[in-house]
């Protein structure tokens, strides 16, 4: 297990160096009543997320580490220079898959994965996204293994969500040890909204004339990522919209203000394919807007990302991304998949079979950290049901190995201990080019040995600390 503060001498590691020290300075006290802030501060700001099982109340505060994790410069420059090669593939994917799918005929990922996935979007083929842009925000996770070690894990290319809690982290952090942090030389992430969008204002359809128009479209406020919504709109200044508030006239679309109809350039929207537009999608939904995929097909609205992305985020799809990187990029992957097996393949569902105890297996189209089974942690009863589930529908499953995460330190009841963790670094691509927040959100499996960051399942989160030199 790789413990990104201590060196195998107990040594405290180069990068880590400066936050040895300022804990060994801490009182438990001191680190008790920060962390109480901290809550008191979240709670205050209405910084919660939703979660739709296990009962009670549903709106929850997101666990917060106050104990920050550190990159050092070197190797953020790597993960950057990975990130932006994946993402650019990416998007090359999409663009081919809604095209000439020269991806297929050459053999290189089946044809069935893709056509008959249920997030490929049949009213796309054809249409060229503005700007050549499909996926405008991604959010690529990463794992660590060793020293020089680094993984995806998933891509999240459809609505990634995170980012404002990595936004709020660090203004806690500055608020909590204003001193500590001033002087520990860290890079800035406080323009991460104006990034976003100066990213979505570049790909404004051609027909738009003047500055950019640009509105975030909610499902509402029982959504569970609403307050980043909120959040993100304010921060960009741009308005907030439900489905309601938006009409399509004349092929384009308009937001109802109190002085009239206005012209909307660029919707970043944070709804699901399926409630987008009753006319092409789901009749039944109310989320939407009636007419909206007639607009983006003329040409006078960018949506983003575009409809049909998540069929990058299908866990099965992702196998392929290696591949998609030599194909279109010409390049070998700087950063390296998790080893993975497809339970649609038989010979492969066998051996995921043979071996549950030592896999994590989890549903292809899944996320959130539901419907997995981490094999090492569950009992054989829960082993045997899953192998039930893998049975019946085996190519809504994959299976990877059990990974040993990095730890970093983290303020539990007990004082400074240990814990997993991975990084949901945030990737900006506009016509202008691609650009990635130094940091990200890093989450935190808050249980000793738990190996599940994700905050609906219990989960926290920390300030994630690129240092400049």
């Amino acid at each position: 297990m790789f413990d990104e503060m201590y060196g195998s001498d107990g040594a405290p590691r180069a990068p880590y160096a400066a936050i040895a020290k300022w804990l060994e300075q801490q009182p438990l006290e001191t680190l008790r009543a920060k962390s109480d802030e901290a809550e008191r501060l979240f709670r205050r700001i209405g910084i919660t997320f939703a979660v739709y099982s296990g009962g009670g109340d549903t709106e929850r505060l997101i666990p917060y580490d106050l104990v920050p994790r550190v990159i050092a410069k070197q190797e953020w420059g790597f993960i950057e220079r990975g990130l932006k090669q994946r993402t650019r593939a990416l998007n090359a994917f999409l663009a081919d898959i809604y095209g000439a799918r020269e991806i297929i005929r050459a053999g290189k990922i089946p044809e069935a994965l893709v056509m008959l996935n249920p997030a490929f979007e049949a009213s796309m083929q054809g249409l060229a996204a503005p700007g050549g842009v499909y996926t405008h925000v991604a959010g690529i996770d990463l794992v660590r293994t060793g020293p020089d070690d680094f993984f995806v894990l998933e891509d999240n290319c459809r609505t990634p969500s995170g980012v404002s809690y990595m936004l709020e982290n660090r203004a806690v952090m500055m608020r909590l040890f204003p001193e500590f942090f001033a002087r520990s030389g860290v890079e800035p992430i406080a323009r991460y909204p104006e990034m976003l969008l100066r990213a979505l204002q570049s790909v404004a359809p051609r027909a738009c004339e003047g500055e950019p128009t640009v509105v975030v479209l909610t499902p509402g406020q029982f959504n569970s990522a609403y307050y980043e919504h909120t959040f993100l709109a304010d921060e960009m200044g741009v308005e907030l919209v439900e489905g309601a508030d938006l009409v399509v006239e004349d092929g384009a679309v308009f937001k109802r203000t109190t002085q009239g109809l206005q012209r909307v350039d660029v919707i970043y929207r944070r709804i699901d394919d399926a409630f987008l537009d009753p006319l092409t999608f789901r009749r039944d939904s109310a989320l939407g807007v009636a007419g909206l995929m007639a607009a983006y097909r003329k040409g006078t609205v960018t949506i983003a990302n575009a409809v049909g992305a998540g069929i990058a985020d299908d866990k099965a799809v992702y196998i392929y991304v290696p591949e998609m990187i030599r194909f279109y990029l010409g390049e070998d992957p700087l950063l390296k998949n998790v080893p993975t097996w497809q339970c649609g393949r038989e010979d492969e569902c066998g051996y995921v079979l043979d071996h549950l105890e030592e896999l994590v297996v989890k549903e292809a189209r899944g996320s959130g950290g539901y419907g997995m089974l981490v094999g090492p942690q569950a009992s054989t009863k829960e082993r045997a049901a899953f192998a039930q589930k893998i049975r019946a529908t085996p190519d809504a499953y994959i299976a990877q190995p059990t990974l040993s995460l990095s730890t970093c330190p983290t303020f539990v009841d007990s004082g400074v201990a240990p814990r997993h963790v991975d990084l949901r670094p945030f990737v900006l691509v506009g016509s202008n080019g691609i650009e990635v927040t130094p940091g990200g959100l890093t989450r935190v499996a808050l249980k000793e040995g738990s190996l599940v960051v994700n905050s609906s399942q219990g989960g926290g989160t920390k300030d994630t600390w690129v240092l400049r030199g």
